[in-house]
């Protein structure tokens, strides 16, 4: 069954009426998951696979036989290990039906039917006893219901119920216990993404609103790749501290709760931030874990192979900045409730409280995202504004702002154009709601352009197609600023990214290729060869051709009616594996001033590349990797195809051999 679905096309401002099939959420869920990543995840896999083996073994030295429950089962692995490690029974509970469906195959294929029943349920709808979905309750509980904040998945209401309806007194679990750790950082670029910073434009201080000042900010996690922040940019005021720990073998409490650890601070300087990850032990005497640590916490940092993106690392803002000297005592507390966690920092205290869950009482944390922030406190991209609107603005200019939530018509008016400034936020539908009978004629246009709705960089061209609606309200002598967008792209190697869309064959020893054929065919569902929003500042790659500049958007001009068109070759440089493209936008603000929103800087000698923390960009990975000599023998061909009808851009890439 299809059905027209409208949605809003970022890029033109339109509403598009499209026929979509009644699976096209579900397979778009499974495009995009990270099944594959925790497949390719070694080190989870084996750490569960010796738990699950010494689980198994400790009930069947008690004379019992080996019944378990894998809540969360996904694709089946878990519950293949128990049975392999000998457990006589397995009850694989999974709530996703394609999920549920993959992992029947698998099983199936695996040759294990006859000992796991896979259980197409939530856990707390599954029903025990004669006629039920399990026999009897079980005696070992695996799971893996965890995410980077650890209890987001809904781990402690899961826990609680299996406690109570599904388990039998005693019983093992995999994972025995977690614990989460946190250190309080002063680190102020982690900072710049939590609140608004006060940003000097020739020779005037702009300082926050009151209300913005004064803001507790988002409450909920920052998860990143904390390996990627590099340990001199924070300067930590007090040790690791080990918050709290709960051990799954026995009931789960999902009421809220509070911890605190007491410590004496090792530094003096902003108290700001909370870094924060968890362990895992498998077993009771945790001589089996596995853990988040980054990777600067370990002694030889290139001797591990850890990578994962189904958890991460999560950062916490405190309310707001408290100065710590060195010496002083302090209490950091972590409160949670069933689904999430908040830190706070207080005075040494004898006593623990819950403390209440900030929030945001100022808004612009609810029209802001993170990386927005930091993008508004970067002093350096701030300059490039101001450099450009220096030099068109003129004392009698009238100044346009087409952007969201911009400072632009502000740092304008600093700058001279007295006249008349107008910021204006254009709706998606309807980008303009004036005439020329009611607005004066524009002499600035000017945009950074920034739109909350843009995922990939050239859903930014939405500032194009609000100057082209807006022609009519401009002097014929009107500046655009920005004159122009050009499209880059450079062919690269990632050090770990290309594992989330890489098919995993086997895993342990267990034919997983349902799981692949699954993901591919969502993949292939609706225009398959796509390209993916991710922030590479997070995602170590390797630069294998030069970065190229493949398309150009005249600004001065209107959009086009016709479609533009791009085809060519770029040359492999470096020897490697190619994964992929990157592509990304570069603003030409004036004729001597760029803003870019991918690379930041030089790609070195080796290929490093250094990419903007504020803006995502855009991805396209090959369906297999290239190979690269590196030596000109080979190029990257690419065809792209603007389409302004739908502001979408077609691509496709290739390896060729220039020989």
């Amino acid at each position: 069954m299809k059905t027209f679905c409208g949605r809003a096309n970022p890029t033109t401002g339109a509403l598009d009426w499209v026929e979509e099939s009644e699976e096209y959420d579900y397979h778009q869920e499974i495009a995009r998951s990270c099944y594959a990543d925790m497949l390719h995840d070694k080190d989870r896999n084996e750490k569960y696979y010796r738990g699950i083996r010494a689980a198994v073994e400790r009930v069947k030295a008690r004379g019992e036989q080996a019944v378990v429950l894998d809540i969360g089962t996904g694709t089946g692995l878990l519950s293949m290990m128990a049975v392999s490690a000998g457990a006589d029974y397995c009850y694989a509970v999974e709530v996703f039906r394609p999920m549920a469906e993959a992992a029947v195959c698998i099983v199936e294929r695996n040759g294990f039917s006859n000992k796991i029943k896979v259980i197409n349920k939530h856990s707390t709808e599954v029903t025990v006893g004669l006629g039920g979905d399990m026999e009897t309750r079980a005696n070992i509980l695996i799971t893996e219901l965890f995410d980077t904040e650890l209890i987001g998945e809904g781990a402690l209401p899961s826990y609680e119920h299996a406690h109570l309806h599904l388990m039998q007194e005693g019983c093992e679990a995999v994972p025995h216990r977690a614990t989460v750790y946190a250190q309080l950082v002063q680190a102020d670029q982690l900072w710049s993404w939590a609140q608004l910073q006060p940003i000097e434009v020739t020779g005037f201080k702009l300082l926050p609103p009151p209300a913005v000042r004064r803001c507790a900010g988002a409450p909920s996690v920052c998860d990143i790749q904390l390996s990627q922040v590099p340990p001199e940019s924070f300067t930590p005021l007090s040790p690791l501290c080990t918050m709290f720990s709960m051990e799954f073998s026995k009931p789960v409490s999902s009421t809220p709760q509070s911890h605190s650890c007491r410590f004496v601070a090792q530094a003096s300087g902003q108290a700001q931030v909370v870094l924060s990850w968890w362990d895992i032990d498998m077993d009771p005497k945790g001589t089996i874990v596995c853990t988040l640590a980054p990777r600067w916490t370990y002694d030889n940092p290139r001797s591990i192979d850890s990578w994962r993106d189904h958890w991460m690392q999560s950062v916490y803002f405190l309310p707001a900045e408290e100065r710590v000297m060195e010496g002083d005592e302090c209490s950091l507390t972590v409160s949670h409730d069933d689904y999430s966690l908040w830190f706070s920092l207080q005075p040494h205290s004898e006593k623990e409280a819950v403390v209440s869950r900030p929030y945001c009482t100022c808004q612009a944390h609810l029209v802001w995202t993170r990386p927005r922030f930091g993008e508004l406190n970067d002093t350096q991209r701030t300059d490039c504004y101001v450099r450009a609107l220096r030099s068109v603005l003129k004392a009698d200019s009238v100044c346009l702002g087409v952007s969201d939530g911009s400072l632009l018509p502000i740092f304008a008016h600093l700058l001279g154009a007295n006249k008349l400034t107008y910021d204006l936020c254009l709706s998606l539908d309807s980008p303009v709601c004036f005439t020329c009978s009611t607005f004066p004629q524009v002499s600035v246009l000017m945009g950074e352009p920034y739109f909350s709705t843009s995922l990939l960089p050239w859903h930014s061209l939405f500032f194009w197609y609000s100057r082209t609606a807006l022609a009519r309200l401009l002097r014929p002598d009107a500046v655009i600023l920005p004159q122009c967008g050009i499209l880059y792209i450079v062919a690269v190697e990632f050090q770990d990214l290309w594992r989330i869309r890489a098919p995993c064959g086997t895993c342990q020893g267990f034919d997983v290729r349902p799981m692949d054929k699954m993901i591919q065919q969502s993949l292939d569902f609706r225009e398959s060869r796509e390209a993916e929003p991710h922030a590479l500042w997070e995602y170590p790659c390797r630069a294998l051709t030069p970065p190229y500049p493949v398309m150009t958007f005249d600004f001065t001009q209107l959009v086009p009616e016709e479609p533009l068109n791009s085809e060519g070759t770029v040359p492999f440089i470096r020897s490697g594996l190619c994964h992929g493209v990157v592509l990304w936008m570069e603003y030409q603000l004036t004729d001597h001033v760029t803003v870019s929103t991918g690379l930041m800087g030089p790609v070195t000698e080796q290929g490093t590349c250094h990419w903007s923390p504020h803006r995502k960009q855009g991805v396209y990975f090959s369906p297999s990797p290239w190979d690269s000599p590196g030596d000109s023998r080979a190029a990257l061909s690419y065809s792209l195809t603007f389409e302004p009808s739908v502001g979408d851009i077609r691509m496709d890439f290739c390896s060729t051999s220039t020989l």
